[in-house]
Order: structure tokens, then C-alpha cells, then sequence
């Protein structure tokens, strides 16, 4: 009787784990100027494969995206392909659905398989659906990227990777870190 409580026990922390998911994002890219523009970066995007579907609004030179349930979605991959277009990344907002959770300044959450650090939350407890800026060096500025460096003394907004810093948080040195506010 112990071991089946045990394995159901598991069993269900493991598909609250794998609950916890990216389920979009909406991405505005810096210098396009025709639609031509914005066909390479949208054409970029779907051959991700974990992209779903992408929406283009070709007047605030967005595109929200859906991802494809059940998926790891690679944040970076997304700014790259932006890049691989020859444009930047002036603001990448996602949506995630996660278990419930509570958020502070400097905490460190994992939703999927990517860990985020909060740099300006205050403290509040996430029930399902979160909504947050991604303000990592490819998703502002070089302007806002330096003010956002002001928001924490952990080093790990400097690199994008886990520091020491972050070892009290329980997570491994070079671990991909993104930084959000909400």
C-alpha cells in the first residue's frame, strides 16, 4: 500500500511539474519598414517547431505567438530567428499557465524547463496564468537593458546564466537564466 501511495504520489508531482508551461508570447521587432520585413521575420518564426501559429500586426510591427502544447519553447531560438532576419527585439511579452506559485524581487521560478528571475515583483501569489516581460540583453535595448540591470545585484542579469548568486536558490552555476518584470 506504501509503494502505491508512493507512485501515485510522484506520479502526480511529475505532472504538475510538466503542467507548468509557456503558452505565448507577443514579440515586437525593431527596424522593419515594409511588409516584406515582416514576412522574413514571420516566416522565420513558424519554422520553429514548437511554434503553433503566429498572428502578424504589421502596425505596432508585432506578432503574438501560440506555441504548441505540451512543447519546450526555446526563448532564444525565438530572438534568433529574429535576428537570422536582420532585425532585433525591442519587447518579447510572454503568458505562461503554471502551478500556483508565489512571486517576489530576486526570486527565482522555473515554469517548463526555464527558470526566471523577477526582478521587480512584489510579492504575490500567481494562481494559474501569469503574463510577463522578458528584458534579457536580446529582448530590450542596449538602453533599457542597462536600466534594467539596476533592478538587482545578482550577477546573473549581467551573463544570463546562473552565478553564484543563484546557488541559494537551489539552482545549478550556468544554468540558462531569463530575466522578467511583470
Amino acid at each position: 500500500m506504501k509503494k502505491y501511495l508512493f507512485c501515485l504520489l510522484v506520479g502526480l508531482s511529475f505532472a504538475l511539474i510538466t503542467s507548468a508551461q509557456i503558452t505565448k508570447a507577443t514579440l515586437q521587432a525593431s527596424g522593419l519598414t515594409c511588409a516584406l520585413c515582416a514576412k522574413a521575420v514571420y516566416s522565420n518564426l513558424t519554422s520553429l517547431p514548437f511554434v503553433d501559429n503566429v498572428d502578424t500586426d504589421l502596425n505596432a510591427s508585432a506578432f503574438v505567438i501560440i506555441f504548441k502544447e505540451g512543447t519546450d519553447v526555446d526563448l532564444d531560438a525565438l530572438s534568433q530567428k529574429v535576428q537570422d532576419a536582420g532585425f532585433s527585439i525591442a519587447s518579447l511579452s510572454v503568458s505562461a499557465h503554471v502551478n500556483p506559485v508565489k512571486i517576489e524581487v530576486d526570486k527565482h521560478i522555473s515554469i517548463g524547463q526555464k527558470v526566471f528571475h523577477f526582478l521587480n515583483a512584489s510579492s504575490q501569489d500567481v494562481p494559474m496564468d501569469i503574463n510577463f516581460r522578458l528584458v534579457d540583453q536580446a529582448f530590450v535595448s542596449a538602453k533599457e537593458f542597462k536600466k534594467f540591470m539596476t533592478m538587482t545585484r545578482m550577477q546573473c542579469i549581467k551573463t544570463g546564466r546562473a552565478e553564484s548568486c543563484c546557488s541559494s536558490h537551489g539552482i545549478k552555476e550556468s544554468t540558462r537564466i531569463f530575466h522578467a518584470i511583470i
